[in-house]
């Protein structure tokens, strides 16, 4: 059995204010390609659908096209909500989509949606996990000791009881320990919200949603496909894929990717304005219609530099200087590192520079635990 495995569309998503409609569009036809190269019994769509809860007209007209070629390709479809998703809006009309062949997760009730596909090898289970928190789990399990992650996905697929004789799939939106993270993924507090690969060993394959870089964690098939776009420039060296699954006997699963060809790429150059708006540099290159990020190095600021840089880079998306007065002001880099850091640490440099000393264990551990209710809807 041959799956298609995409997730963190992030439909509506705007990039220092540039709208990737139009990109998502495209690339959304490509994929539809593949599609019709692979010819896979099902497309798996791991959640963060939109990019916002309350999606905009546009993205939502977008989503709607998407799943109807999908339909009329006779393929099965599989979605379930991430953490950007309405998990309510994502599952309205569910049950009519059924009859084309479109399976949209329901909110979660304390079950996990069962779907059972056929091949010449038998059955083939696969459960939908929509993106959850201990706090939505817990209270379905009064019974059980819910305090972390980990331990409600556990709970979560302990009530599933896979039978691991048969091979099974699981869908799911979740940060798993190990893997690598970048600027453009919402970060929780003190990575709380891991969870344990071992939550995941009932399955022959996750297909995992939340981070945009394609990666596998701990083992080849508990798998990130990423995103179909590059949404930061923290993502600029990733190379973008569509992944697909094959599933043979029992046991026998192969994973490989298809790599995707963007409208427009993001890069980020370097240089001082001089180098940058040599006709020699540029010309012969695609960075006129690209996505760009430019690190000036000039000593002295250029006078509307971002006016006279569209000229030749129309789509500048960020602008910004690296030489002796960024670098002795600590300017340079600044922002990229407050972007990589969990909100634990910021509370606790900003408390050291206020105080003088650093936080004691009760205070970070109050503040901790403060953080989490925050974050899990409690307090």
């Amino acid at each position: 059995m041959k799956l298609i495995h995409l997730s963190d569309l992030h439909l509506g998503k705007r990039v220092n204010e540039f709208s990737m409609l139009e990109d998502q569009q495209y690339i959304l036809k490509e994929i539809l390609q593949i599609m019709d190269r692979e010819r896979p019994q099902a497309v798996i769509i791991a959640g963060d659908v939109y990019d916002k809860s309350v999606p905009s007209a546009e993205a939502v007209t977008l989503l709607d096209d998407f799943l109807v070629r999908l339909s009329r390709r006779k393929v099965q479809v599989f979605v379930i909500s991430g953490n950007h998703d309405s998990p309510e809006r994502m599952a309205f009309g569910g049950r009519l989509m059924e009859e084309s062949g479109v399976h949209m997760a329901p909110v979660y009730n304390g079950k996990a949606v069962l779907f059972t596909l056929e091949d010449e090898y038998g059955p083939v289970n696969l459960y939908l996990l929509p993106f959850l928190k201990p706090a939505h789990i817990r209270r379905f399990f009064p019974e059980r000791e819910i305090s972390s992650y980990t331990g409600a996905l556990s709970a979560a697929v302990e009530e599933m009881a896979v039978d691991t004789a048969l091979r099974n799939v699981l869908v799911t939106h979740q940060f798993v320990t190990g893997a690598e993270r970048c600027e453009s993924e919402e970060l929780s507090v003190g990575g709380t919200d891991n969870v344990d690969v071992s939550a995941f060993d009932p399955f022959d394959y996750v297909a995992l949603g939340h981070l945009h870089g394609p990666q596998q964690v701990g083992r080849e098939t508990v798998r990130y496909c990423g995103t179909p776009l590059k949404y930061s420039f923290s993502e600029a060296s990733h190379h973008k894929s569509v992944t697909v699954v094959e599933l043979g006997p029992k046991g026998d699963v192969a994973v490989r990717t298809i790599p995707l060809m963007p409208m427009r790429d993001m890069v980020e150059l370097r240089g001082t304005y001089k180098e940058l708006t040599l006709l020699e540099f540029y010309q012969g290159t695609t960075y006129q219609q690209d996505y760009v990020h430019i690190t000036l190095t000039d000593e002295e600021d250029v006078p509307n530099a971002v006016g006279k840089l569209r000229t030749i880079y129309h789509n500048l998306m960020k602008l910004d200087y690296d030489n002796q007065r960024t670098r002795a002001g600590g300017v340079a880099g600044r922002v990229e590192d407050l972007e990589r850091k969990s909100p634990m640490e910021l509370l606790e440099e900003f408390y050291e520079q206020q105080n003088g000393r650093p936080m004691d264990q009760i205070q970070r551990d109050f503040a901790r635990e403060l953080m989490e209710q925050i974050w899990e809807g409690e307090a």
